[in-house]
């Protein structure tokens, strides 16, 4: 792009301006989403030299982690890998997740001198131009439209929890609540919990309402499998390369901890022996009040906690077309095939800490190779 087309380009854009004082709305890069792969990328983008500006839908840094239920301390987390240039400090294993990680996210916000603006919830991603994939990218949120020259996508999953359909659903007089929403096992004091889902959030949270006086039954797809491995970076990098040749077939990602299995600490070696984690297979259909199996065998239940996953956050890339038959976003790396101004970052293989790094530094540095690349020409 001659540097003519490029200040028109800047011209247009800040005239679009919506309310945003002292933020310019034209840059080399916008990340969406401050998490630990947004700050992670956002760290190489500084050092690669790109003018960049991260948006962010919550209130403060913390990314999903500001919404972890209550009750999970840092104990029954999985391994933090740092943020680049920040160690993350042991913390009291007491701690509480949703206090300790925003409170390390805030440091490195602070430490970086991280231009994130928040909240800001960004409604869609189109082509500056319709239909040119090789020009600029207009990110339209409920604070202005910011122009880029190439898009990193960091939103995660959080905010699109996955709750199946079965029939008879709504018939159900008791509580329903997706495991994001869990508010700790005081509310289930005296109930009968049904816990849908084979996954470190599900046995959590069976084993947390079991020891503060509710029962529960474990339902899930399929026989859970458990690991007395510690999970380190030799598991964790294999498992990344598993869920990495999922999205190289265009498929939606499995998460990274469906395919380590269930770590057996002592208390869900415990869990297992009293029964809590006695597991049974799905149910057919849901009733009024409680669920019933395809040999007629019922269960009564005051509560159903679906822990069933989540879904990539792409909804406002939708104007891009980025999807491939298969469902998913098929990826070189971090770069989206079908599009390389665009890179999705904590998708897929880079959706844990493990791999929030290298995702990062991997964006950067195609970015910043895309765009001299684009500029010489």
């Amino acid at each position: 792009m001659s540097s003519a087309a490029r200040c028109d380009r800047r011209d247009r854009a800040r005239g679009k301006r919506a309310g945003v004082e002292g933020v310019d709305q034209d840059m080399d890069v916008v990340v969406i989403g401050a998490g630990q792969a947004g700050l992670s990328t956002a760290h190489f983008l500084g050092r690669a030299g790109l003018d960049h500006l991260v948006l962010d839908a919550e209130d403060g840094p913390g990314g999903a982690w500001r919404h972890r239920w209550p009750t999970l301390r840092m104990a029954t987390v999985h391994a933090i890998h740092d943020l680049p240039g920040t160690p993350f400090a042991e913390p009291d294993p007491d701690a509480p997740a949703n206090e300790a990680l925003p409170a390390y996210f805030a440091e490195f916000e602070r430490r970086e001198g991280l231009d994130v603006l928040r909240p800001v919830r960004v409604r869609a991603v189109r082509d500056h131009v319709p239909g040119d994939r090789r020009g600029p990218l207009d990110v339209e949120t409920d604070r202005g439209t910011f122009t880029a020259d190439a898009l990193v996508n960091a939103t995660g999953t959080w905010t699109r929890p996955f709750v199946p359909r079965y029939p008879g659903q709504e018939l159900f007089r008791g509580r329903q609540l997706h495991s994001s929403r869990y508010p700790g096992p005081g509310e289930f004091a005296g109930e009968h919990v049904i816990v849908v889902g084979g996954g470190t959030s599900a046995v959590q949270q069976l084993l947390e309402i079991a020891a503060h006086g509710g029962t529960t039954t474990w339902v899930t797809r399929r026989e859970p499998e458990f690991s007395d491995e510690p999970f380190g970076p030799g598991i964790g990098r294999a498992a990344v390369a598993r869920v990495e040749e999922r999205v190289r077939r265009g498929l939606p990602p499995r998460s990274v901890v469906s395919v380590t299995g269930l770590s057996l600490t002592p208390a869900v070696r415990e869990g297992l022996r009293t029964g809590v984690l006695a597991r049974r297979p799905l149910f057919a259909r849901i009733t009024e009040d409680g669920v019933v199996w395809p040999d007629g065998r019922s269960e009564r239940a005051d509560a159903i906690l679906w822990a069933t996953g989540f879904r990539a956050a792409l909804d406002h890339l939708a104007p891009l077309r980025l999807r491939a038959p298969g469902g998913g976003v098929v990826l070189d790396g971090t770069r989206v095939v079908a599009d390389p101004r665009v890179h999705l970052v904590g998708y897929g293989p880079s959706a844990s800490t493990i791999g929030a790094s290298r995702a990062g530094r991997a964006a950067a540095r195609e970015i910043r190779d895309l765009l001299s690349a684009r500029r010489a020409a």
